[in-house]
C-alpha cells in the first residue's frame, strides 16, 4: 500500500472512486432501462455503440490534451461535465422519449475519452517508478468497489425508484469526485515536458509510430483488439443472460455485474502488494487465461442450474481474474510508452478499446438471432482465451524485451 503513502495519489485514488461508481451506475442502469423500454437487443446494442463511437473519433484530441494540459484540471472538468450532460436523463425519467438516452451516452463517452488518458498518465507522476504497478493495483481495487458500490446502487436504483433515482444519485457521486480534483497536486516526479505545439493530428500521429515501433504496445494492441470485442458481446449478452435465460431482475442484473468486485478486490490488494513487482505479461497472460475459462464455465452452466447463488459464486470469482489481466495490461502500456507520449499512446489503446467494444456489441446484436446466445456466449469465453494464450507465447519466446523508460528524478 505504499502508493497511498503519496498524498496526491491517494487523493487521485479516492475521486477516482467516485468518478468510476458514477459510471457504473449508469452503466447498468441505461442499457437495462433501453432494454426493458424496447425489449430488442438489437436496439440495446445501438446504445451501447451510440455511448462508445465518441471515445475512437476524440482519441486524436484526448490524448494530445494529456499530454499539454494539466491532467488534473482536465479530470475535475471532466467530472463537472459528465454531471452536466445527464441532466436531459431527468427528463427521460419523467416520461421523455427513449432516444434522448443515446445523445446522453454519447456525450458522456465523449467526456469519458479525455478522463482515462489523462487519469492514467498522471499516476506515474504522483508515485515513485517502482511502486507503479502497486499503484495500478490499488487503482483496480477502488474500481472493483465502484463497481459493486455503483453497480448494485444502477439496479436498485432503477428497479425500486426509476431512472430519476438514478440520475440524482450519479449527479451527488459526480460532484464529490470533482470536488476533490479541484486542489493542485504535489507531484513525486517532474510532471511532462510540454512538447512543440504542433498540429492535433500530427502530435496524435507521433504516438501513434510510437505504437508501431515498440513490440510490447504492439502486443498491448492485439489483446485490446480481442478482449474489446469480447467485452462488446459481454455488454448485450449479460443482460439477455440474466433476464431471459437466468429469469432474473434489473437488481440481478446489477447485482451480478457488481459482485465481480469481491474477486476485484482480491486481485487488487495482491497487485498492491505480494504481485506489485510481477512482470507486466504475466499478469495480462494467466490473468486473461483465468478469465476465459471461468466465462466458459458461466457461460454453460445454466445447463445444469439457474441458481442465482451459485452465480453469484461464479461472477465473484471472475473479477479477479479481470483485474489482473487489466493490471497487466495497463502496466505494460505505461512502462512501455514514453512520458512525453504517455497520454497520445493511451488514448490510442483507449480509443481502440471503444472502437472494437462497439463492433463487438453490433455484431452480437447482429447475430443474436442467428447464431443464439449460447453460441455467442461461447465465442466471447474464445476471445479472452485465444488473447491469453497469445500473449504467454510471445512471452515465452523472450520477445518482450523492451529498452527501459527512465526514471524521472523526484522533485521537492
Amino acid at each position: 500500500m505504499k502508493p497511498l503513502r503519496e498524498p496526491a495519489f491517494a487523493r487521485l485514488w479516492i475521486a477516482a472512486f467516485f468518478s468510476e461508481t458514477a459510471e457504473w451506475m449508469l452503466q447498468i442502469a441505461l442499457p437495462v432501462f433501453v432494454f426493458q423500454a424496447t425489449g430488442s437487443a438489437a436496439t440495446t446494442a445501438l446504445s451501447i455503440v451510440l455511448g462508445l463511437v465518441p471515445a475512437v473519433l476524440l482519441s486524436p484530441v484526448a490524448g494530445v490534451i494529456a499530454d499539454r494540459w494539466n491532467r488534473r484540471l482536465v479530470l475535475c472538468v471532466v467530472c463537472a461535465g459528465q454531471a452536466f450532460v445527464a441532466l436531459p436523463l431527468l427528463f427521460v425519467a419523467s416520461g421523455g422519449p427513449v432516444h434522448v438516452i443515446y445523445a446522453v451516452m454519447a456525450a458522456q463517452a465523449g467526456l469519458a475519452s479525455l478522463f482515462e488518458p489523462a487519469r492514467n498518465a498522471l499516476v506515474p507522476e504522483l508515485v515513485p517508478p517502482g511502486e507503479l504497478i502497486g499503484a495500478n493495483g490499488l487503482m483496480s481495487i477502488n474500481g472493483s468497489v465502484a463497481r459493486l458500490a455503483g453497480g448494485w446502487a444502477g439496479g436498485l436504483l432503477l428497479g425500486f425508484g426509476g431512472l430519476g433515482w438514478v440520475v440524482v444519485a450519479y449527479l451527488g457521486v459526480l460532484v464529490i469526485g470533482s470536488a476533490l480534483l479541484a486542489r493542485p497536486f504535489h507531484r513525486v516526479a517532474a510532471p511532462k515536458a510540454a512538447g512543440p505545439h504542433e498540429p492535433v493530428w500530427r502530435a496524435w500521429l507521433d504516438g501513434l509510430r510510437e505504437i508501431g515501433r515498440e513490440g510490447r504496445l504492439r502486443l498491448a494492441g492485439v489483446v485490446v483488439v480481442l478482449t474489446s470485442l469480447a467485452q462488446g458481446m459481454f455488454l448485450v449478452l449479460f443482460v439477455v443472460f440474466v433476464l431471459d435465460i437466468l429469469d432474473g431482475t434489473e437488481g440481478d442484473v446489477g447485482l451480478l455485474r457488481g459482485v465481480q468486485a469481491l474477486g476485484g478486490l482480491a486481485a487488487g490488494f495482491a497487485v498492491a502488494t505480494v504481485a506489485r513487482k510481477v512482470a507486466p505479461a504475466a499478469l495480462l497472460g494467466w490473468g486473461g487465461l483465468a478469465l476465459g475459462l471461468l466465462s466458459a464455465v458461466i457461460w454453460n452452466l445454466p445447463a445444469l442450474t439457474a441458481s442465482l447463488g451459485v452465480f453469484i459464486g461464479l461472477f465473484g470469482l471472475v473479477g479477479a481474474p479481470g483485474v489482473l489481466a487489466g493490471s497487466g495490461l495497463l502496466s505494460l502500456v505505461q512502462t512501455a510508452a514514453s512520458p512525453a507520449r504517455s497520454g497520445r499512446v493511451l488514448s490510442t489503446v483507449f480509443a481502440g478499446t471503444a472502437g472494437f467494444t462497439a463492433l463487438g456489441a453490433l455484431l452480437t446484436g447482429w447475430l443474436l438471432n442467428v447464431l443464439g446466445t449460447g453460441v455467442l456466449l461461447n465465442v466471447q469465453a474464445g476471445l479472452h482465451t485465444l488473447s491469453a494464450l497469445i500473449v504467454l507465447g510471445v512471452s515465452a519466446s523472450g520477445r518482450l524485451r523492451g529498452k527501459a523508460i527512465p526514471a524521472i528524478p523526484r522533485t521537492g
